[in-house]
């Protein structure tokens, strides 16, 4: 990850600051909060669909959601409208699935608060939560129905999880890795603070040897851990460490792998150094996140393995910004960026060598709810077709998920988690950062205002 975790707050006290956090939902406008579905049946109409297959847009088209899954898809035309359906029509609008970010950080701040540096050291215990709730409802009204979170302290991201899905709180469904570990004084460790008081072990953040990462898996699966995520190099906002400096030994990375894939998880691997990259793929990861300094020896191994790039640009794009900007300074700014511009080749190359993509953003470095903005950017430094960052960010990223079978694609039982955003959006990539309609599991969160809604 580009911004590493933090220890902070205690388990118990997130779970509290969480519920305490569902207050704060009830002061917010009525249009943004959660409007349950009356209608056991309820039809989407708008100018395009795009089914997240990559195949052609249908015009004129329609979904059927009964109840938490849809139903039926195509053409208007060819699909009936249910007696006593609720009609939603949206017009001008393309309707798509769900979209899915693979690499966010939902709690605590983002690198433009300037407390960010400091929020575990001066914040009270439970506001890293707090903030995580309110995160959380941004991201889903951005149009974001499932993210991966790779790095939390404390647990705060299972409890995040736990809230979102008993309804507490609105926000996406989530993947969590509790803990993102690497080794000592690396990029998952924190640096640049006196000795002792930010020291970790393998439950917190550090592990160092064969042994200790086998145990640093197993005690994220202890609490709820969906997805292993490691730090195999160097990162940028990490002190002192350089950006592709190698740090896990090919060793410790298979130890990690196969531990995890014995718990039924896969490794997502921080790494922006060419030869860290190269070891972590070797190791088996599922993916490989940011990747700034991918080479075509690089790219050819993940294209073969089917390991998948989660490139963050977005991330490079706010980290390039605040070095120029001086929000990041010294050995920080270099490192930032150096990594944001070498991810423009990067991604070029795994789209040249077939290396599966999906998107990722590493929001918790950037603001939150501008997460599809990751879009823009696949296609204005990346150079894909609205069709392929479309794809990355919903199917392709639901197949990194494991959750291919529930999300990703507007088909005949898939959860209902679509949204539409302005007119054609295969003319304007950028209609994305645009979202009007939000659906999660069946349940309206977000609706213009001016839409034709009828009872059929």
């Amino acid at each position: 990850m580009l911004r590493h975790s933090l220890p902070g707050i205690t388990a118990l006290t997130a779970r509290a600051a969480l519920a305490a956090a569902f207050i704060a939902t009830l002061a917010a406008p009525a249009a943004l909060r959660a409007q349950t579905d009356t209608a056991a049946v309820t039809v989407l109409r708008a100018a395009y669909l795009f089914d997240g297959t990559g195949a052609a847009p249908i015009a004129d088209a329609a979904i059927v959601v009964t109840g938490d899954h849809i139903t039926a898809v195509g053409p208007a035309a060819k699909i009936a409208t249910p007696p006593r359906a609720r009609v939603i029509d949206l017009g001008n609008a393309t309707l798509l699935p769900g979209f899915i970010d693979a690499h966010v950080h939902l709690i605590g701040r983002p690198l433009s608060d300037p407390r960010s540096d400091l929020e575990l050291v001066r914040d009270y215990p439970g506001y890293s939560a707090i903030l995580g709730a309110a995160n959380a409802r941004q991201t889903l009204m951005a149009g974001f129905t499932s993210v991966r979170n790779l790095g939390a302290p404390n647990f705060d991201d299972m409890a995040l999880r736990q809230a979102i899905t008993d309804g507490v709180v609105p926000g996406p469904r989530m993947e969590a890795a509790g803990y993102a570990f690497g080794i000592t004084g690396g990029h998952c460790d924190e640096n640049g603070y006196r000795p002792g008081l930010m020291d970790a072990d393998y439950r917190t953040g550090v592990a160092d040897g064969v042994d200790e990462v086998r145990k640093a898996v197993r005690y994220q699966v202890k609490y709820g851990a969906d997805v292993i995520k490691i730090c195999a190099t160097g990162g940028v906002l990490s002190e002192g460490d350089a950006v592709g400096a190698t740090q896990y030994t090919l060793e410790e990375m298979q130890a990690i792998v196969q531990e995890a894939a014995k718990l039924g998880r896969k490794v997502a691997a921080h790494a922006h150094g060419t030869e860290g990259i190269k070891l972590a793929v070797q190791a088996g990861v599922a993916s490989i996140e940011h990747g700034s300094f991918l080479d075509e020896e690089g790219a050819r191994m993940m294209a073969a393995r089917g390991t998948y790039l989660v490139p963050t640009l977005s991330a490079g794009e706010v980290v390039e910004q605040a070095a120029k900007r001086g929000r990041l300074t010294g050995l920080r700014a270099q490192k930032a960026i150096a990594a944001a511009q070498a991810m423009r080749h990067a991604v070029k190359l795994a789209l040249q060598y077939h290396v599966p993509i999906a998107l990722g953003t590493d929001e918790g470095v950037g603001d939150h709810g501008t997460n599809a903005r990751e879009f823009r950017l696949m296609v204005e430094w990346g150079g894909l077709t609205p069709t392929q960052a479309l794809v990355a960010g919903t199917s392709a990223a639901a197949k990194l998920l494991g959750w291919e079978d529930r999300v990703g694609t507007l088909a005949p039982g898939k959860l209902a988690d679509i949204v539409a955003v302005p007119g054609d959006v295969m003319r304007d990539i950028t209609a994305t950062e645009r979202v009007t309609f939000v659906m999660k599991g069946g349940t309206v969160y977000k609706a213009p205002s001016a839409t034709q809604t009828v009872a059929r």
